[in-house]
Formats: C-alpha cells, structure tokens, sequence
C-alpha cells in the first residue's frame, strides 16, 4: 500500500545531498569523516571549557592527550565493534576489515574503545579514571549529532516503513517504500536532547563532584534514546532473523547493559563524593 504512494513524500534525491563534501579528483572527502572530524574537534573545545571549571580532574595537557587515544580508540574500536557484533563473517576476510571507508562503524564498540583510552590515559598520569569519563561523557553528543546527519547524508541506516507525513523514500533500500529518517531522530535524540541533559547537570548541580554521575546519565539517556529509536530503524540485513525471532533488534540488545551500568552509577554516585583536589580550574571543592 505505501509503495503505491509514495508522490505525498519526500524523495531522498530531491534532498541534493551528496555522501562526497570536496571531490578534486585526486582526492575525495566525504560528509562522514568531515563529521569524525568536527565531532572531535568540536567536543575537545568543549571539554576545555568543561575542565576551566574548578575542580577539574585533568589538565590542558592531558586533555590534548586524550584526543590522540581517544581517536584511536573511536576508530579501532568502532571498527572492531562493528564486525564482531554485526559482521562477524568479516574476520575471515581480513583485507575488509581495513576498508574502513567502505563503511561500518559500531558507536557501541567505539564507546568501549575510548573507556579503554581513557583508562589507559588515567593509569599513565595517575588520574581519577571515572571523573575523567564523567568529563568526556558530556562532550560525545556532538560526535552523535554530527555521525547520524552524516548517516542521514549518505542514506544508510534508515528506519522501518511508515506513512507518516515527513516519511523520506532512500534510494539505496532498493524499494519504493517511504520510511521514518531514523538518523534525525537519533541525532536529536542521541545528540541534541542528550548534550543538553548533560550541560544541565554540569553546569547547574554538583554532579561534576561525584565521580560516575554524568557518565551514568549519559549512558542511561543515550542507551534509552537508541532504545526507543531502534522501534523507528530497519534492522541490519544480516541480523533480520534476530529481530523477527525476539522483537528487538542487535541495538537494543547492546543497550540494555549501558541502562543498567548507567542506572547503577548514577545510584551510587552519592557515595563515591570526596574532597576533589584541583589539578585544572580553580580552587579545590569539599
């Protein structure tokens, strides 16, 4: 019924968006890694704003650092994550497991890659690990808005069939079928909606003095907005059987961890307060 009226919607190539940003022939970028980049950049500036406030739990030094093994962690450990949880098949091709630009990246697994950067970033100057993440927790949202618009762009990872007005027909699915753009909902959601929570809590409550607390928050709103939005989204090809055999699909399944790991720092936050001794900003905080 839907592909018998699909004229009432909007046609993704009427949209003239194109996946490649600057094509000069010999060499190519693309609106994807244009949004790594800004979404690096754009929540390193943020984070310094963060750590001039008192009480901060690193240093410009460190922060530059952690930019370095934080990239690398999002880049290996998306990647990595990818493959495992969605294209297993890929480790007996080991060639296409470099082919980073023909796509597939997991923010599940780059989650875990930029813990392990952190961790390790910690360890090496002898940091408070949790109070560091709660800092770069509040900075993510701009890699997850600028990630899904560039989803959005490319026309991948688009959501179930629908006849709701704003409903958008993707070249790329090989049907024409309207279907919810997924990726705005998630770069509102998983972005804008999420930076905000967060800035409040920053800015506006002490709950950059108990270490956990907003990276609980952000792991709660961001697995329960995938969630929600995975209710919206096409399920992966390869991972159909899964979705038609339980009713959740991959995501949602990666997310329930991150409720429950968010929930429980969040909870429990209260208990880990301490005096926090500055190492950047101003004075120390009781």
């Amino acid at each position: 019924m839907l592909s018998q009226a699909t004229g009432q919607y909007i046609h993704f190539e009427q949209l003239g968006l194109d996946p490649v940003a600057l094509d000069l022939g010999f060499f190519t970028l693309k609106w994807y890694s244009l949004a790594y980049i800004g979404g690096i950049l754009l929540g390193w500036w943020y984070l310094l704003k963060l750590l001039a406030r008192p009480g901060a739990p690193m240093g410009r030094q460190h922060a530059d650092d952690l930019i370095f093994y934080a990239t690398l962690g999002i880049i290996l450990g998306g990647r990595l994550g990818y493959i495992l949880f969605y294209r297993p098949d890929l480790f007996l091709k080991p060639l296409q497991v470099l082919k980073l630009w023909d796509g597939g990246m997991s923010f599940h697994g780059g989650a875990i890659g930029v813990m392990i950067a952190i961790i390790v970033l910690a360890r090496k100057h002898g940091l408070n690990w949790l109070r560091v993440h709660d800092y770069v927790a509040c900075a993510v949202p701009f890699g997850l808005f600028f990630g899904r618009l560039a989803n959005f762009v490319n026309g991948e990872l688009w959501g179930r069939a629908t006849d709701v007005p704003w409903a958008v027909v993707f070249p790329r699915t090989g049907m024409d079928v309207p279907r919810h753009p997924s990726q705005l909902y998630e770069a509102g959601l998983e972005g804008i909606a999420l930076f905000l929570v967060l800035a409040f809590f920053f800015w506006r409550t002490q709950a950059r003095y108990q270490p956990g607390k907003l990276v609980g928050i952000f792991l709660l709103g961001y697995g329960a907005s995938r969630f929600f939005v995975e209710f919206f989204r096409e399920a992966d090809e390869q991972l159909m059987w899964l979705q038609q055999a339980t009713g959740l699909n991959m995501g949602q399944y990666l997310c329930m961890p991150m409720i429950l790991g968010g929930a429980y720092l969040i909870a429990t936050a209260k208990g880990r307060r301490q005096r926090v001794e500055s190492i950047a900003g101003q004075e120390s905080v009781a």
